[in-house]
């Protein structure tokens, strides 16, 4: 799957948060949330559908995601992690924990996730 742009994911939002919808519905949505005219929610959608990450079914122009939203957040870490740390997710944690640090409930579920990955 091709990177998805700030601007593709504005249309990706209302997708992964309501379901499939007309592209004049997201038309309007996006409108208000983006100021995007109709024509750019069009250029967008159009940029999704080449990517393979919404179809598209008539009739009513009905768009609907083929990724979820898990599928480009790991995507997305993926490549930050490859990009900035050489690929170390220790370095990643690392890096992000030491500038905001954890609450006691955050430490208690990362400790959870962790163990839960090691008996796997």
């Amino acid at each position: 799957m091709e990177k998805l742009y700030d601007s593709e994911l504005k249309v990706m939002e209302p997708l992964w948060a309501e379901g499939p919808q007309t592209a004049g519905a997201l038309a309007k949505k996006l409108a208000v949330s983006a100021g995007w005219n109709r024509n750019t929610t069009y250029t967008v959608i159009k940029k999704l559908i080449d990517k393979g990450a919404v179809s598209r079914s008539d009739p009513g122009f009905v768009c609907a995601p083929l990724v979820t939203r898990e599928d480009i957040q790991r995507q997305e870490t993926d490549s930050l992690i490859t990009r900035l740390f050489d690929g170390s997710k220790t370095r990643f944690l690392s890096a992000f924990l030491s500038e905001k640090g954890l609450t006691p409930a955050e430490a208690a579920q990362l400790r959870e996730l962790i163990q839960g990955l090691e008996t796997r």
